[in-house]
């Protein structure tokens, strides 16, 4: 028996890499009945005749697990999103970053095609960097991503981690792994003019060496509802909530209208951006309203 990692699922078959090499395996066939998937990014027990027959005994605790893409154990994302066409949207990066953060996953923002702005423009996307680097995020900045060497920067940031590239539709995020890894050729997609978002393209999963990393080659990370997040956890993944939250009067506070609220008298001296914390109600908000149609 050995123990590896599956780097691809494909029509059944796992492919489980080790510093052996590659192995192709099937499911153990009591799985189904355990209720296990096995995943791409799941560390695994294994048994294997030859480099084509072997098969999964065992999946080993994963830390997380993505719906989509299908993937476990996943230490970073990368956040695509660009600066224009489509503009960049603060919501929807605070939507993302939530989601990552209840996944116990570490975010690295990009924010492309700043090439394309004018100044006042260029200014303003300086100011979110400037809020989230405050916030503890790493915040790149790169021109379009096509033709652009400064994705570069992103490269020390890959080594040693499983990396997963998420964002809005549109903003280059194959072009990015293409240009990470040119010989991948994935298809990109010109952004519809009358819907304003890219096209997708369905592709196995598949978790790619890059730079001393894993990068899986499938963009992600689509779902962003928050059906699995309790409204009390929710400031939780805020980290700038989180770290004033323990001074609350109430254990369990929603920093919205109780008492003695650490939260709130950051928020009154400037120390919790307001548009983040806007995005927190909003959010909030949708929890409730979700957990009241489910509990009718």
């Amino acid at each position: 028996m050995a123990t590896g990692m599956i780097v691809k699922a494909l029509s059944g078959f796992y492919y489980v890499h080790n510093e052996e090499g590659l192995f192709q395996c099937r499911g153990r066939g009591n799985f189904r009945k355990r209720q296990i998937k096995p995943l791409v990014g799941d560390h695994v027990e294994f048994e294997a005749e030859n480099r084509t027959d072997g098969y999964i005994l065992d999946v080993f605790k994963r830390k997380n697990e993505l719906i989509r893409p299908p993937i476990a154990n996943v230490d970073q994302a990368i956040l695509v999103f660009s600066a224009q066409e489509p503009d960049f949207s603060t919501l929807l990066l605070d939507r993302f970053l939530v989601h990552i953060e209840a996944n116990e996953i570490v975010p690295i923002i990009i924010i492309s095609k700043i090439d394309l702005l004018d100044e006042v423009s260029r200014k303003e996307i300086e100011e979110y960097k400037q809020l989230y680097e405050k916030v503890g995020y790493a915040v790149l900045l790169t021109s379009t991503i096509d033709d652009d060497d400064g994705i570069d920067h992103l490269i020390p940031y890959l080594a040693g981690k499983v990396s997963v590239v998420a964002g809005q539709s549109g903003v280059g995020k194959s072009s990015l792994l293409n240009h990470l890894k040119p010989d991948l050729a994935i298809e990109t997609n010109e952004i519809s003019t009358h819907l304003g978002r890219g096209k997708h393209t369905t592709r196995h999963v598949e978790l790619l060496k890059i730079s001393d990393g894993l990068v899986a080659d499938t963009p992600g990370f689509s779902s962003l509802d928050f059906i699995n997040i309790e409204a009390e956890d929710l400031s939780d993944y805020f980290p700038e909530m989180a770290e004033k939250a323990s001074a609350c009067k109430f254990r369990v506070c929603t920093h919205t209208s109780e008492p003695g609220c650490a939260v709130k008298q950051a928020l009154d001296e400037g120390e919790i951006n307001h548009g983040r914390f806007e995005h927190y109600e909003q959010f909030l908000e949708e929890i409730k309203n979700q957990k009241r149609r489910y509990d009718r």
